[in-house]
Formats: structure tokens, C-alpha cells, sequence
């Protein structure tokens, strides 16, 4: 019995049987690269310190507000056109109320009158239909990179030109 488990372990390869024919000192040949499809290299992604949740969670919150502050306006100059006492009660409120966190902002909103809650679930739900139907995140990225590379550049032709004594070739110090 033990025999019999032995010489079926034994019969057993890591490697198809090609490879068991050639050369058993090599069984696979390393100077051989596979040219089907280029090597990528696993990068991980940057650290950042000193953030209690990452970059694109800070970033995610404050695109949140910014759509809260988005619909406050949309509906406010939908409201301007055709209801001018909703408007006005909206205006009165925003005074009293900042718009820097737009949860606390539309919790305050439903909780002022039965008039101002419907107006927090306008808000609410222009937020969330600007937010998924409207907003353009593919330009917002492009946008965020365009500007990041042209400040960069801005940034270091300047620091050239201040240490450098140079524009366009010639002298200036």
C-alpha cells in the first residue's frame, strides 16, 4: 500500500512532459523571455501621511458639499423664476445658515418649517441627480491634470528665469 502511494507521488511533475524530455539539469530556460507581452512592473501607490482617511475619501467629502452648494443654487434660481416667496424664504435662510457642510445644512433646512423641508428635499434630490446624471468626471480629471501640469510648468519656468538671470537666450542681470 505504501508502495503503491509512493510511485504515484513519484509519477507526478510540476512540469508538462516537454520539458521532461529536455534537458533535466534545466528544466525551463531563463535566457528565454516571453516577447508575447511586455513585463509591467508592480508599483505601489504613493504614501501620504497625515491624513485619518485617504486623499480620495477628503476629497469625495468635499465634492459632496461642493454638489450641495450646486443644487442650493440650481434650485434657488428655479425658485427665483416662479416661486419669489420660496426664494426669499431660501435667501433668509442661507443668511442665517453657512453652506460649508451640506448635511448639517439641509438637516437645519427640514427641521426650520414644513415649507423649508420641501425645499431641503429639492435640494436633496437636485444633489443627487447633478451628482449622477450632470456633473462631467471625466473632465473634472483631465481639467485637474491639465491645471497640475501647467501650474508645474508655470512654477519651474519661473524659478528658471529668477535664478538664472536668462529670457529668450539673453542676459537680463
Amino acid at each position: 500500500m505504501e508502495y503503491s502511494t509512493a510511485t504515484i507521488f513519484s509519477q507526478l511533475s510540476l512540469f508538462p512532459p516537454r520539458f521532461q524530455t529536455e534537458n533535466r539539469a534545466y528544466p525551463f530556460k531563463p535566457w528565454m523571455q516571453r516577447t508575447s507581452q511586455p513585463t509591467r512592473f508592480q508599483c505601489h501607490k504613493m504614501y501620504v501621511p497625515g491624513f485619518g482617511t485617504s486623499p480620495e475619501s477628503t476629497a469625495a467629502k468635499h465634492l459632496h458639499d461642493f454638489f450641495n452648494y450646486i443644487a442650493v443654487k440650481i434650485v434657488a434660481a428655479q425658485l427665483q423664476s416662479y416661486n419669489p416667496e420660496a426664494y426669499e424664504e431660501l435667501r433668509e435662510f442661507l443668511d442665517r445658515h453657512p453652506l460649508n457642510d451640506g448635511d448639517k445644512f439641509c438637516a437645519d433646512l427640514m427641521r426650520e418649517s414644513p415649507r423649508h423641508k420641501n425645499l431641503a428635499l429639492r435640494i436633496l434630490e437636485v444633489r443627487s441627480a447633478y451628482c449622477k446624471e450632470d456633473f462631467e468626471w471625466d473632465n473634472l480629471q483631465r481639467l485637474a491634470s491639465k491645471m497640475v501640469d501647467d501650474s508645474n510648468k508655470k512654477l519651474m519656468m519661473d524659478y528658471i528665469v529668477d535664478t538664472s538671470c536668462t529670457v529668450d537666450g539673453k542676459q537680463i542681470c
